[in-house]
């Protein structure tokens, strides 16, 4: 889910004073589980409305903690001028599934940014839902003014580690920045199994979450052995400084001693625990969202839209693509909804719009990629407008059927994306919205063609209506999970972004408010894919000059 989102909608740019991070920490947790302690995971929610919340990120499930440090933050937009409204919910995960409801609740807070901001350190005693106790457990939530865009990119590894199992260790790294005094925790590296010279996957941590911006600020480096009831043991730590940590290269690294305290007091002739040794501590600008689209970036926007047997027939109250003349059909009012958001960021507003799944004239074969106006030569609509016409349009002229196959829509558009990439620009950017009611029929090939647009400029956006089981597409919304095709190669990145439209339900006089929550939750990971993207490419916005130089 996201950690990064845009401006609030109907403000203009000028009107945010500044970006904030937002780091969590709890103590004292409920403990849900009778032999382990709970596996804690933070949601936050924004309420823009006043009436409905909706889910702006979550961090990290930290297992078997009662006491857990986030290393995911959030960053987000703070306007003097609004009260934003913020709820922070904490949750036992005892699953894969997406769906809090199924997780044990922990305590929440509701507090308003602004008063995080005035506190810089909150700290609050949790709630239940009807605001009595949850315990002993608090929340502690630390805001850090974003004033610095720069990023450090990583390539951490580490030998000759101690053995904390008969002939092995399952490290990771805790990266803390030194702040009023305290350290707080700047980054986490994933464990690395049964290894004492593990090779961490490239990290890159924000210069004002890393020293908050000051490069002589020093830095502490903890290496632990991986436990599953929590409680990790240390293998050694060391401090530092960013301009020692730079002066590594691939030929020759920058090592540092880590060293166990406990240790160095009780073994003689105690060198060391092992050696970190960093290849890559390189500094770079990383550009914004808002610096690729007020730079020339274009977003465009592909529709696929199932047309499987499973949905119902369309002549009936019951299906799910009946035109109801008095309102809109659940995939109607998904179309509307992200869609009237995304145009404004497409210059001329045509959206290639497809169907797949459904037996199509003249000749009734079963196709997974037809465009809806039948037009292949020209499968555009003009506008969110022209597609609500053109899918109005084809729900009679075709036989809804089966299976239900995503790889040739996404397929298709990868085919574009792939193009934009060979150009070697940050002009064009490509958004895929497929919505389906069901399970997908070919999910290797799914896999397979997700893993290879993860590295194209390129994003994928699945809503799910009805109500049937959607655990396949929580599957592909990888998250904090490394996403591999069934050949075993791993995504480059997390290009898909599953909401089920289920959770956006209400009655008509709420249907604003509905559709403004719908498309806030869908887009919130776009901003960070999109510059998250180019920034790996190294590839600038088209017309630099828009921009200040950074601080």
């Amino acid at each position: 889910m996201a950690t990064g989102g845009g401006p609030v909608p109907g403000l203009g740019p000028n009107q945010c004073v500044t970006k904030v991070e937002l780091t969590i920490s709890c103590e004292h947790l409920l403990d849900m589980d009778v032999f382990s302690k709970s596996d804690p995971l933070c949601a936050m929610y924004m309420n823009a409305t006043g009436s409905q919340w909706h889910e702006f990120g979550r961090t990290e499930m930290v297992l078997n903690c009662l006491n857990p440090k986030f290393s995911k933050k959030f960053v987000m937009d703070y306007y003097f001028e609004m009260v934003q409204k913020l709820k922070f919910c904490l949750y036992d995960i005892d699953s894969n599934s997406h769906d809090l409801g199924e997780a044990d609740f922990l305590g929440e807070l509701e507090c308003t940014l602004g008063q995080i901001v005035s506190c810089k350190r909150l700290t609050r005693p949790l709630q239940m839902k009807d605001k009595s106790s949850a315990g002993r457990g608090t929340i502690t939530i630390c805001a850090d003014e974003i004033t610095d865009n720069r990023v450090a990119n990583f390539e951490v590894f580490a030998r000759k580690l101690d053995k904390k199992y008969l002939w092995w260790s399952d490290p990771f790294l805790e990266i803390y920045k030194k702040a009023e005094n305290k350290w707080q925790l700047a980054h986490r590296t994933e464990v690395v199994k049964n290894n004492l010279h593990p090779i961490w996957r490239p990290f890159k941590i924000p210069l004002q979450s890393l020293c908050g911006g000051d490069m002589e600020r020093p830095i502490k480096v903890l290496c632990y052995d991986h436990h599953e009831n929590g409680s990790h043991s240390l293998i050694g730590e060391f401090e530092t400084t960013l301009p020692q940590m730079q002066e590594g290269t691939h030929l020759s690294p920058a090592e540092f001693p880590c060293i166990n305290r406990k240790k160095s007091h009780k073994k003689r002739g105690y060198t060391n625990s092992g050696v970190i040794g960093i290849k890559q501590c390189q500094v770079v600008k990383e550009y914004t969202f808002l610096d690729y689209i007020m730079g020339g970036t274009q977003l465009n926007f592909t529709i696929a839209i199932d047309f499987t047997g499973s949905n119902g027939d369309p002549r009936t109250p019951q299906s799910l693509h009946y035109i109801n003349p008095e309102g809109y059909n659940e995939y109607l009012q998904a179309i509307w909804a992200v869609g009237s958001v995304i145009q404004d960021y497409d210059s001329n507003k045509m959206f290639p719009v497809f169907g797949f799944g459904a037996q199509i004239p003249p000749t009734w074969h079963v196709s997974h990629e037809f465009p809806i106006n039948f037009d292949s030569s020209n499968p555009f609509c003009a506008g969110i407008e022209g597609v609500v016409a053109a899918y109005q349009q084809c729900i009679p002229q075709v036989k809804l059927f089966g299976p239900t196959n995503f790889a040739p829509v996404i397929n298709h558009a990868a085919i574009f994306a792939r193009q934009a990439l060979q150009q070697n620009s940050a002009s064009q950017y490509y958004i895929l919205l497929i919505l389906t009611d069901g399970v997908i029929t070919d999910m290797d090939q799914t896999r397979t063609a997700i893993v290879e647009a993860s590295r194209l400029p390129m994003s994928i956006i699945i809503i799910g209506v009805g109500d049937a089981d959607f655990e396949a597409m929580e599957f592909l919304d990888s998250d904090d999970k490394i996403l591999y095709s069934p050949s075993g190669h791993p995504a480059l990145r997390d290009i898909v972004q599953f909401v089920p439209f289920r959770q956006f339900q209400v009655n008509k006089l709420e249907m604003m408010a509905n559709r403004q929550a719908l498309a806030q939750s869908v887009l919130a990971e776009l901003p960070d894919q999109v510059s998250s993207f180019f920034n790996l490419y190294k590839l600038k916005p088209p017309n630099e000059s828009v921009f200040s130089t950074p601080k």
